[in-house]
Order: structure tokens, then C-alpha cells, then sequence
């Protein structure tokens, strides 16, 4: 039996497995990259004690704003082009390949850097909660079952993270309502979370820089819509309609949650209590998923603060699942597009690009073992550090993206308008340098 191949079978690049995720399915991984629990638990503290304090809420809400610009003219690229490398595909086409390969190796630090942050914190908080084993030790058995989940399809995945993604929001909402409707020691305070003059109290090159840098922190992993645009059912409907859904209910989220828990403190005492309840031995910041464990149990009871424990420990896992995705599919790209070798564009049966994702895990579990030999703290040193790393690597993926949108479309005149073109990139890019 002789078999037959076209040259177009031969030659044709490997492609990830299409129609997999629809419109929700998409907004799952993004938003459980977003982890809403790790930021509330772990960048929010920092922002009020390390930032602007009360105003920290404020700084989440500019930085969502931000972002939704910034997501008019990425979702307007999306339109144009497809491909599981989003950053550098798109900066490739308005920019150049050099900036583009470039761009791609950035953005795979940043990716790698926040899931290497997250395994720092979901080791450091079991730990803590359970004990038992040494950090490193949960956080290599969380490496081990994030490895096996991203060689399986994709939508496997998306399911998952849909059902914790669920669980996750429900406590947050449920807590935040709560505290807000009983109004904290000092009612609503909006003036002192909201206005302009406390959002940038303490200057941009100060502490108020200082919460828009953890805000942007907690926001990274909202531009993988575009990552499984190959995944998607329709990448042109579909991609741009996630994008908006994701960053608008992770905006709200984030100051919806970020407010209650001032209010919850009382916006006069909002650091010190913050510092209180997060100080391990006399070291501040050192437990801060304790200060909304602490809220839950005054304003709800002892048993939110131990569901909202349980799933702090899913949100961090989940958002190591969402970036190894998304560092894995960088990599997939740049092996098929030739700028690294073209074995990392393999692509096994369940449609997954699996030597991607073992090269990913390879280098995580590495700086894992690292750190552990080392006795680095996982908070204070590979969460912080690493956290920090991330922010400064994507904010200035995210402003090379604004000039590449404006400079492609003016190239490639279409029926887009001038805001998504123009407009909206260019305020996005002025809010992502003051915000850096």
C-alpha cells in the first residue's frame, strides 16, 4: 500500500489544534491568569503599604483603564493577524523582525518570571497553611502537575480553570459586598481611594509608581486572548470580544475588591492594618494573603477565610497553568518561525505544543531548585523579585505593541477607525510610560 503526500502536507508549518475555545473559554484562561485571588492576597498589600495606600484601589481602576485602551488597538490587530506568538507577531508586523524577535524573548521572560513569582507564593502560602513540607517541596509538586495539564488540549485546560476561575470570583464578590455593605470602621471613603490627588499622592517616581507597578503586575496575562486566537473557533470574533470581557471584569474586580478592603481597614488606618495582620515574626509583608483572610473572618466568618485559603491555593495554580500556556506558546511560535530551533514547534496528538512546554518547565523547575538550595525566602525574594522583573518586561512589550498598532495601520489603510488605530494606542501608550 503506497502512501501519498503532497508537498503541501510536507512543507506546511506546524499549527496548534483550531476551534478548540470559544469566547468564554478563552476569557477563563486570561482571567485565571490574572489570578484575581493572588492579586487581592498578594500585590494588593503591597500597593497600600509600599504605594499610595488608600488610593491603591484607584490605581487599579487607571491601570484597567489603561489597558481597555490598550486593548482597542490590539483587538484591531487581532483582526489582521493570527498567531499564537501575539506580542511579536504584531510588533513584527508594524515594526520589523528585529524588534519582533526581540520583543518575543522579552516577552517570554515576563512570562516565565510572573509563573516563577506565583510558584514562590503558592509554595511559601501551603507551607505556611499546612506545613508539613518545605516550600520548594509543594512547589515542585504543583511544577509537576502543571507540566502534565499543558501537554494535554488546550481545552481541557480551559475547563478547569473555568470551574475554579467560578468559585474564585463568587468569594471575592461575596466578600467584597459584604464589607462594603456594613461599611467598615469609617464608611465609603471614595474621595480618599478615588480622587486624583490621592491616586498620585507621592509621585510617580514614588510610591504612588509603586501601586501602578503592582497593579500592572495583576493585570499580566490579559493580552493571552490573542495568544489563542489559532485555538479559537472565529480568532476574529472571538479574540476581540474575550479581550474586552476579560479586562473589564478583571478592572471591576480588581477596584470592586481593592475598595472593600480599605473600606474594611478604614481608609485612615488602612496601612497599618495592612502591616499588622501581614507580619510574620517582625517581618511586615511577609504573610500578605493574611490581610483579606483576616477581612473575610471579621465581616463574613472563620469559614470564608478558610474557603478563600483553599482557593488562594487553586487561583495561584491555576495562574501557573495560564502562563505556562502562554510562555509555551511563545516558544512554539519563535520554533516555527525559525528564530529558535524548529523542535520547539512540535506539536503532539492532543494538539498541545508539547517540547515548548517541557523547555518551560525545564527552566522553572531549574530556578526552583535554585532558590531552594539557596534557602531564598519564596515571598520576600522569588515572589517579589520576580513579580517586579515581570512588570517592567511586559509594560514595555505592551508600548512597543501601541507604536507597532499605529505604525501598521497607517501601512495597511482598512475600515478601522481612527481611535482604534490611532487614538486609543497612543493614550494607552502615555498611561503604560507614566505607569512604568
Amino acid at each position: 500500500m503506497s502512501i501519498k503526500q503532497t508537498a503541501t502536507d510536507i512543507d506546511a508549518p506546524p499549527t496548534l489544534r483550531k476551534g478548540r475555545l470559544g469566547v468564554m473559554g478563552i476569557v477563563f484562561f486570561v482571567v485565571a491568569a490574572a489570578a484575581p485571588l493572588v492579586g487581592m492576597t498578594g500585590a494588593v498589600p503591597i500597593a497600600i503599604v509600599l504605594g499610595n495606600g488608600a488610593a491603591a484601589p484607584g490605581a487599579y481602576l487607571v491601570v484597567g483603564l489603561t489597558l481597555i485602551l490598550f486593548s482597542v488597538g490590539y483587538a484591531a490587530m487581532s483582526q489582521r493577524v493570527t498567531n499564537a506568538g501575539a506580542f511579536f507577531a504584531y510588533i513584527g508586523a508594524g515594526l520589523g523582525k528585529h524588534l519582533s524577535s526581540a520583543s518575543a524573548f522579552v516577552s517570554i521572560l515576563s512570562y516565565v518570571a510572573i509563573q516563577l513569582g506565583i510558584y514562590g507564593f503558592f509554595g511559601g502560602l501551603i507551607s505556611t497553611q499546612i506545613g508539613m513540607l518545605p516550600w520548594w517541596a509543594w512547589s515542585l509538586l504543583a511544577w509537576v502537575i502543571v507540566t502534565f495539564l499543558s501537554l494535554l488540549s488546550v481545552d481541557v485546560g480551559a475547563k478547569f480553570l473555568g470551574g475554579l476561575m467560578l468559585l474564585e470570583l463568587s468569594s471575592l464578590v461575596i466578600t467584597s459586598v459584604a464589607i462594603l455593605i456594613q461599611g467598615g470602621p469609617e464608611g465609603l471613603n471614595f474621595a480618599a481611594s478615588f480622587s486624583p490627588g490621592s491616586i498620585i499622592a507621592g509621585g510617580l517616581a514614588g510610591s504612588a509608581g509603586i501601586a501602578f507597578a503592582f497593579a500592572f503586575a495583576s493585570f499580566i496575562g490579559f493580552e493571552a486572548t490573542a495568544i489563542y486566537g489559532e485555538e479559537s473557533k472565529d480568532p476574529k470574533k472571538v479574540v476581540p470580544r474575550a479581550t474586552y470581557l476579560a479586562v473589564g471584569v478583571i478592572t471591576l474586580l480588581f477596584a470592586l475588591t481593592a475598595f472593600a478592603m480599605v473600606t474594611g481597614m478604614g481608609a485612615s488606618t488602612v496601612v497599618q492594618k495592612t502591616v499588622e495582620y501581614s507580619t510574620i515574626g517582625n517581618v511586615p509583608l511577609a504573610d500578605p494573603a493574611a490581610v483579606l483572610f483576616a477581612l473575610a473572618t471579621q465581616y463574613i466568618g472563620p469559614w470564608m477565610a478558610t474557603v478563600m485559603s483553599i482557593l488562594v491555593l487553586s487561583s495561584l495554580f491555576a495562574g501557573l497553568l495560564a502562563f505556562q500556556n502562554a510562555a509555551s506558546r511563545y516558544l512554539f511560535a519563535l520554533g516555527r518561525g525559525g528564530v529558535l530551533p524548529k523542535v520547539l514547534s512540535h506539536v503532539n496528538c492532543r494538539g498541545a505544543p508539547s517540547t515548548a512546554s517541557i523547555v518551560t518547565s525545564v527552566v522553572s523547575g531549574l530556578v526552583i531548585v535554585v532558590f531552594a538550595i539557596f534557602q531564598l525566602d519564596p515571598v520576600l525574594n522569588l515572589f517579589y523579585w520576580f513579580s517586579g522583573l515581570a512588570v517592567v518586561a511586559i509594560v514595555l512589550i505592551e508600548i512597543l505593541v501601541c507604536i507597532a498598532v499605529v505604525v501598521f495601520f497607517r501601512r495597511n489603510k482598512g475600515t478601522e477607525n481612527v481611535f482604534q488605530t490611532t487614538i486609543a494606542p497612543i493614550l494607552s501608550a502615555i498611561g503604560l510610560v507614566l505607569g512604568e
